[in-house]
């Protein structure tokens, strides 16, 4: 029987429907994904001068912009946010009197990075080895510290697959430092403050993830630093949630990673699949301000096509139950 289920952390609606997946059409076919030549690769080691000069980089030796890095950052080629003192776009509707301006807008200013995440030719951070993944991870975690006080937030994000929105195919992460604090985090971060002040001090988050190891039914991995779980309210199949153990406001902060159980869940999937999906994968971390907050990665493979339900009025249609995902994924052979 299809559910109506609400989001804790979002408060948001998913409709959760197993019985479809068995429709026609239901799941996307996994395209296949050649090997990256690396002669044509301007994010491979020794292609150095086809990117902008780096503003960052995790080195073993060698001078900037040469071989001999680990990780490499570089201003976006064709960046959405300038550089710039950002002057954030005031709603004209807040104002109480006077003829509102309908059609405001400003420069868009910020920050827009592009983390090339290892020098290896892959497409998939499940493609690296599980330290590769972690030296990247710190990589994010430094650049997201580097913008935290002059952004109102920080959205790093790593798109999988030409089908998620990646034009190259060798793995990275994109950062974008944002004058303003999108709407769904904004949201979030209400629903921690009220969780904290209506539980007398307790974290959201925190008290979620206590539950669903309790339940034990949508655990997909466990390890000292993390919990890898399809979240209740999963919004497509094989939502995946990495969630620290102990709850810390910000990503950036010190503290566990959540690397290695990252990469174990993907290649989970990839065995449970029989290939790994496109997917879009972001950092959920504490806007600037917020301190009744916990930090978590959220991944989303494209197993199934958004349509006028979801893009329409919002409301997710999942075709696979987390329960029957998370059982799938602890079952893997990685």
């Amino acid at each position: 029987m299809p559910e109506l289920r609400l989001d804790p952390i979002t408060g948001l609606r998913v409709i959760v429907a197993g019985e479809r997946g068995v429709r026609p059409g239901a799941w996307l076919d996994i395209p296949e994904r050649p090997e990256i030549d690396p002669a044509t690769d301007p994010f491979a080691e020794g292609n150095e001068d086809q990117t902008p000069p780096e503003v960052y980089a995790l080195r073993d030796g060698g001078a900037p912009d040469s071989p001999g890095w680990r990780v490499r950052v570089v201003p976006n080629l064709y960046p959405a946010l300038i550089p710039g003192e950002p002057d954030p776009v005031a709603d004209p509707l807040g104002a109480r009197r006077g003829e509102p301006d309908l059609f405001v807008s400003r420069p868009a200013q910020g920050a827009h990075e592009l983390i090339v995440n290892s020098p290896k030719p892959v497409w998939s951070l499940a493609d690296l080895e599980p330290d590769d993944v972690g030296t990247a991870m710190e990589a994010w975690r430094e650049r997201m510290r580097t913008h935290a006080d002059a952004a109102a937030y920080v959205h790093l994000i790593v798109n999988e697959g030409r089908e998620a929105g990646s034009s190259l195919p060798h793995t990275h992460a994109q950062l974008y430092a944002l004058p303003f604090v999108p709407a769904q985090v904004a949201r979030e971060r209400e629903r921690f403050t009220a969780y904290w002040e209506h539980t007398q001090g307790r974290n959201l988050l925190a008290d979620l993830l206590q539950e669903e190891v309790k339940q034990n039914l949508r655990i997909a991995v466990v390890d000292s630093e993390a919990v890898v779980l399809c979240p209740f309210a999963s919004r497509v199949p094989f939502h995946l949630q990495v969630i620290p153990r102990r709850p810390v406001a910000r990503f950036e902060d010190a503290g566990p990673l959540g690397a290695a159980a990252l990469h174990r869940a993907l290649n989970a999937l990839r065995d449970v699949l029989g290939a790994l999906p496109p997917l879009n994968m972001w950092v959920r971390t504490a806007p600037s301000g917020a301190e009744r907050f916990c930090w978590r990665i959220d991944v989303m493979p494209r197993l199934a096509q958004l349509a006028g339900l979801e893009l329409g009025a919002g409301v997710h249609l999942n075709v696979l139950t987390p329960e029957d995902a998370a059982e799938r994924l602890a079952g893997a052979s990685v």
